[in-house]
Order: structure tokens, then sequence, then C-alpha cells
């Protein structure tokens, strides 16, 4: 096949379905959704969905027990769930933490921190690490924490490292850290050892060096004892990293597979943050590259030895694709809803509208929300489970709250979740004995199109949703209810539709933690609805939020999928940089550690085929970014260094934007100096591969305007318009009735209960064309979802989108 027809495939693998999205030149998107876990028909989801994709490619049956050929494959992008999933249920690797001597408890003891200050009963988190090694080593900054007058009194250096004039500070130094000064504090000292330029241009002194047959032997005990992972972690690794260089080498030459250095994961100031950060990489790391190696195994050897030259990507939590050699457990703990934020913001933001946009990600297992507003927000420290990590990741808030989640009548409480049904069994209607979920709770209303869903259940994968069983699980629900309350029975679409509004508050939640919780209202955005599941709630979501207008892409139930073949190489690096901003040459200071990381970026993009200005033309941006805190605080904010379309640096509005943000962030601002700890490069190279042909065409919001001002505006759907209902069936358009709970049904349908249901159409989107409108009630599907269009709501039809508005009274 030529090299311009290979396929690209992007593979998003969620803890229910596994979201498969496939483009080649000349021929129609390939979508492909299958269960993440079905021991019965395959090993590994990922592997399945891209024999289905070369079958419909190659048009020929493809046995499962056949090891994949990929030369007519561009390039595979992969999310994954692996270490996220080993990190909640703590299934990670066995390892050590190597730390320096008299800080073993360092990470246990941790910062002390009391989320639930009342609770009299507190259970910490257990550690990572299975044991830990101290290193009798020490280094430390000279006078730093003893010396106000430390910025006067610092050791200077030399250009080449050496000392130009010592110490100055009235606490005089171990004799050990320098030969005696003159009086004009001068070097007769420049040469000493002891005394070294760190990384971040402080002065470190060397108290101990570490033994290297020291470390060779106690290395070697907990070899013996069966640990193959090492977690590196010395106080002021951050400057200084020469003594967890050497405990490296020594531990590669005992055989440890996996060793992960604080120093150069993150090299931040914080020691705990640092710490707990590295523990989780080694113990995250190694079940990471165990499932890399397993997910190879379904291929021929051409794949892993770069031989089919098909590149496979991962994506990381900070939005970036890496490759494999350079994907570890550290970036991918949100790997998946990573995807659907670029997705979202790629498909749904305009800059010439302004609104900003609310990601709303319903998956199986939980839904996620994030927020565009023509940036990426992102953070740089984050607690999962207990585990305190230091590392850039998009900003999404996570509910344990997605079509799999199990539901419970509690204490005279309707309960949503958290645990799930997962994809085995599954809810009730998969025909496994699942438990009863939100899934269940849409189809006992109606609101889930059962006569379009794939057929994908069953033994031999040919059956539909079992309706029936939806009913059962509920009823046994209503019945547990009438029994606990000794109230009358309710109707089963009365307790669905009680457990669909609990879990639609349940949702709103974190939308409101990221809008109104931060000063935002909610209902001045969009609302994007992706995920499996997440046009099926996005009209009431929107109601309860006050937001007007929602956008559900075509591809919205492979969002994450599709918004990896969006997405750009990332390429980082990062130091640690003790300046105080606005000082004397502070900003050259910067400028200069700056030039060599940009310089470090730009030759490992364009080792990878990335060359040329953005603005240019060419594929590759570079953003510049100062972790920035004022003095005598600890809450540091990254901060970027603007740039104008010219490629101009806004140096000087670096400390306003700080400011700015600190206000946002906290609500006040302090008079103190700002400080720079970090300094950090950000290279981006531009992925023309899916998007190339997306980037010419017009945004949704551009066609819809373009739409709604032609002469009469958007027209009611042609298929709605044929006639009778019969007449309307054979164009693919099916009748049935849905209880929405608002008074507007029609009586007794005899549909089961039937009570108050509405007779609603089910249109096939593929019969709507761009320009039509379809007014609500109405539930529009293809092939992976549902869009569930409520009453007094109108949906308009667009090449890319439906663009649902929301009417509310007057």
């Amino acid at each position: 096949m030529p090299s311009r027809q290979r396929a690209r495939i992007s593979i998003d693998r969620g803890g229910t379905f596994t979201d498969c999205f496939a483009s080649l030149p000349g021929r129609d998107d390939i979508v492909i959704k299958l269960l993440s876990v079905n021991p019965e028909h395959y090993k590994d989801a990922p592997t399945e969905g891209i024999r289905r994709i070369l079958e419909i490619i190659e048009e020929r049956e493809i046995p499962r027990e056949e090891k994949l050929e990929t030369s007519g494959i561009e390039h595979i992008r992969l999310s994954t769930t692996v270490a996220t999933n080993a990190l909640l249920e703590r299934k990670g690797e066995p390892h050590a933490l190597v730390t320096t001597k008299g800080f073993r408890d360092l990470l246990r003891i941790g910062n002390q921190s009391r989320p639930a200050i009342f609770d009299l009963a507190i259970r910490k988190p257990d550690v990572l690490y299975s044991d830990v090694v101290e290193v009798d080593e020490r280094v430390t900054l000279v006078g730093f924490t003893s010396d106000p007058k430390f910025a006067e009194n610092k050791v200077v250096f030399n250009e080449d490292g050496s000392i130009q004039s010592q110490y100055k500070g009235e606490d005089r130094p171990p004799a050990t850290w320098g030969d005696e000064r003159d009086e004009q504090g001068s070097s007769n000292a420049s040469s000493d050892p002891s005394i070294v330029r760190g990384v971040s241009g402080e002065a470190v002194a060397i108290l101990k060096r570490p033994s290297r047959s020291q470390v060779h032997d106690d290395l070697q005990k907990i070899y013996d004892r069966g640990i193959r992972a090492l977690a590196v972690v010395l106080i002021h690794s951050f400057t200084f990293p020469d003594h967890e260089k050497l405990i490296r080498d020594v531990a590669r030459e005992i055989g440890f597979k996996h060793i992960s250095l604080s120093s150069e994961l993150m090299p931040m100031i914080k020691a705990v943050p640092r710490g707990t950060s590295t523990t989780a990489d080694a113990y995250l790391t190694p079940v990471l590259q165990a499932y890399v190696e397993s997910f190879f195994q379904g291929f021929d050897k051409s794949l892993r030895d770069g031989s089919a030259g098909t590149k496979v990507e991962f994506m990381a939590s900070d939005g970036g694709l890496n490759s494999v050699e350079r994907f570890n457990g550290l970036r991918s703990i949100i790997s998946g809803p990573a995807g659907g934020v670029v997705g979202m913001a790629l498909t749904s933001y305009d800059e010439e509208d302004g609104r900003a946009v609310l990601g709303f990600d319903m998956g199986g297992t939980s839904s996620d929300v994030s927020r565009y507003a023509n940036q990426f927000e992102q953070i740089y420290e984050t607690t999962i489970s207990g585990v305190t990590i230091q590392s850039p990741q998009m900003d999404v808030n996570t509910v344990a709250s997605g079509g799999s989640s199990r539901l419970f009548f509690r204490n005279g409480l309707f309960v949503v979740g958290p645990e799930s049904a997962s994809a085995d069994p599954g809810p009730a209607c998969y025909r496994k004995g699942g438990p009863a979920t939100i899934t269940d709770a849409n189809v006992v209303t109606g609101r889930l199109a059962v006569e379009m869903f794939p057929k994908i259940f069953g033994p031999k994968e040919n059956e539909g949703l079992d309706v029936e069983a939806s009913r059962k699980a509920l009823g046994d629900l209503r019945d547990q209810i009438a029994h606990e309350t000794g109230k009358g029975k309710m109707s089963i679409d009365e307790v669905a539709l009680g457990f669909l509004r609990v879990a639609n508050e349940t949702m709103c939640r974190p939308i409101r933690a990221l809008t109104e919780a931060r000063g935002y209202s909610a209902s001045k955005h969009l609302l994007c609805c992706f995920g499996g599941a997440g046009g099926q709630h996005g009209c009431s979501l929107a109601r309860s939020l006050g937001i007007r207008t929602v956008l559900v892409h075509k591809h919205s139930s492979i969002l994450s999928a599709y918004g990896m073949a969006l997405a750009d190489r990332v390429f980082e690096r990062q130091e640690p940089c003790a300046v105080t901003w606005g000082g004397d040459d502070a900003q050259e200071r910067v400028k200069e550690r700056m030039k060599v990381l940009e310089e470090e970026v730009r030759k490992e993009l364009n080792a990878q085929g990335f060359e040329g200005e953005e603005r240019d033309g060419g594929r590759v941006r570079v953003e510049k970014l100062l972790n920035l805190r004022y003095a005598g605080t600890d809450s540091a904010l990254m901060t970027l260094v603007p740039t104008d379309s010219s490629g101009k640096e806004g140096w000087e509005e670096v400390a306003e934007r700080f400011v700015s943000t600190y206000r946002t962030e906290f609500g006040f601002t302090l008079e103190k100096d700002i400080l720079v700890d970090d300094v950090r490069v950000r290279g981006i190279g531009k992925s023309f591969s899916a998007a190339d042909e997306g980037e010419k065409r017009e945004s949704v919001h551009k066609e819809h305007r373009r739409l709604m001002e032609r002469e009469g505006g958007f027209k009611a759907a042609k298929v709605l318009q044929s006639g009778s209902e019969e007449e309307q069936k054979k164009a693919g358009v099916v009748w049935k009735t849905v209880y929405f709970g608002n008074g507007e049904g029609s009586g007794d349908t005899g549909e089961g209960e039937g009570a108050n249901r509405t007779r609603t159409p089910v249109v096939p989107l593929s019969k709507l064309e761009a320009g039509e409108k379809v007014e609500g009630p109405a539930i529009l599907v293809d092939g992976t979802q549902t869009i569930t269009l409520e009453p007094r709501c109108e949906a308009h039809i667009t090449s890319s989108c439906v663009v649902i508005t929301v009417h509310y009274d007057k």
C-alpha cells in the first residue's frame, strides 16, 4: 500500500468501552466501539479494534489468532487506563525508595495535611514503596536558609563554574566548605570541590559524598529480596543530581530493571511531592511497560523493531503525544481524558464566538469535566488516590458517575455510584447478569434507542440490549423502595427517572467546581457533550446549569480517540532556577537558561521530523513558562510567557500575569518579591496527520451562523415531513414512547406501565442534512451514540455537529 494511503489509527481504552477511530485518504472515517474487557472473545481490546479496522480496509476476514501486519498503517495512537487502574487498585510494581540518610520516613509523614479536619479516625493512604534504602550522603545550599541577607552574601561563580567570591555571611561555614577568605571575601578557594554550582545556579555545599561500595552492598540486599525497581529521591537533588546518577549507575550494574530518578522526572524544590511522584513512577511504569510489550505481542515483529515504519504513540496526561520510549507511568494518569479535552477544544471552540467551552465526557465508569477558553488549562500538582503527583496534566475533574455506575437505595436515599459494573459484567441489559445502572435507567425510560444500539452482546456477540433485564433490575429496586419506605409502589419509570436526576446533579457538581467556584458563570459557557453516554444527558445538564447551547460532535462518542488523531507531539524540559524576578539581571539569567532548554527541545523535535516555525507555516511551536511564587509562600503558579503573532515575547507582562492569576486563584495578592522556582520549555510538534483536512474546514460556529442567516434559516427535517409513520419508517424513522417526567405525556400508551410517556421519533443522524432542524422531544442516533433531545429543546444540524438550543420560560 503506498505511503500516502496508509491508515491512521487512534484508540482510547476506557473502563467500559474501547473507542477506535481510523482515517484513510479517499475513504470514509472508520469508527468502531467494543467492550474493553471481553475475555471470552479477545485478550486485548485495542489489538482487537485494529484487527477489525484492518478487516474493513483490506476487505478480508482476519483470524483473531493471526499476528497483525502493520505496513499499511502510518501510526497507532493509544491512550490507556492501565497505570490509573494500577494506582487506584494498588496493583503496581513492588519497589524500594532510596533516599538520604535520616529521611526514610519523609514520604510516610508527608505534609501532615488533614483534608477532613474533624475526622477522629483518619486513615492515611499507604505509601507505594515496599522497602527503604538510606544512603549516607548530604548536600545543602550555602547560607540559603539561615542568612536574611543571603542575596548580598551569596557565593558568586564565574561563567565556567569556578568560585569568584566566597560566601560573606556572619555564619561561618564549616572548614570543609572552602579555604579562608581574604578581607574582601575574594577567592582563594576557587578550586575547592566541596562547593559547586547547582543546576539552579545556587551554591551547593557537598557535606558527605556517598560510598559507591556501600551503595552497592545496600542495593544488592534488596535485589536479593526480589525487588527489581527503585525510586531514588535525595534531598536537594533537584539542583545537584550527581549523587542520584551515581546510585542509578550502581543499580544498573546490579541488574535493576527500572530506576526512577526524581532529578530527571520532576526537578522541583519540594521534596515530598517530588518524592511521591518518583515512587508513583517506579510503581506504575513497569506495569505500563508490561502492557506495552503485551500489546506488541499481537503484531508481527516489524511493528516493534520499526521496520514496518509504523509509529506507535501514547497520549500523555498533558494532552501531548509521547513515543513509546518516553512514555512513563507518571505521564499516563489521565491519558484517556486528555485526548477528550484536545478533541473538545479543537472541535467546539471558536475565537470569534469567544465563549468558553465546558467539556462533559461521560463514559461507562466515570464522567470527566474540563474547561477551554482558547488555552488548555493545566495543573502541575494533583492528588490521586491519596498520592500527590507533580506532573503537567490537563485540569480535569472526575466524578464516579458513568453509564455503568450502579444504582442503590440506601438509608432512604437514591444513590448513584461510585461502584461500577464496568464492562464485565456490565449493566443488566448487557446480558451478563449485571446489576442496575444508569444505562438501565436510560433503557427503561426509553431515552436510549435500543432499536439502533449495536448488536454486540450475548454469547455470539450478535444480540442487542436486553430491555427486560433492565426492567427487572429497576423493578427489584422499586420493590426495595416500597418495602423500606412503607409507601405505595412507584412506577418503574418514576424510579428510573429519580436515579437519572440524582446522577445528573452528581455530574453537575464538578462543572460548578470548574466554573462558579472559580468566579465564572456556568450559564455563559457552551456545553460540549461527548463520551458514549454524554449525548443522553446533555439537555438535562444544560438546563440544570442554565446553559443555552449544547454541542454534540458527529464523533462525540469516540471524541477522546478523535482528539488523539488531532493531537500534537510534545517534548518538555524543566530546570530549577533560583532567581528573584525583577532583580538585577534576573530576566537575562532566565532567558539564558531557557535558551539552552529551547535548543534541547528543538533538537529533539527536529529528530522526530518536526521543523520550521508554526507561524511561518512550519510544524514547531515553543512555549516558555516560569514557575513563580511570592517570597515566603510555597504556592507556586506556572505562568506562560506571552508571545504575539510575530514571535515577540512579552517578558514585561510576566509579573502582571502572575499577579492576575494569583488573585483569581486565591482572592488576594501580596506586596512581596516574586521568585522564580523553575523554568520550563514546552516544544510542540504540530500533527498534520488527521488534522490537515480538519484545519481547513469551516468551524461549527461559522457554519451555524451562515446557515442561520440564509433565507429561511434552519428548515424542518425532511425525513419527519414525509407523511405517515409508515412512510417515515421506510426512511429509517421509528416512533416510540419516552418517559421525560414533565407532565407532557399522552397518557397510557400501551408500552409497559406507559403513564405520562411522550411519543417520540427516533431519527438516524445519517438521514439528517446540514441546515435542517429537529424539535424536541426526539432521539437522534447513529452506530455509536444516542442524543436525547428533551422537550423545549431544538437541534440544528451542521456538517460536523448537532447544535442544541435549550429554551427556558421567560
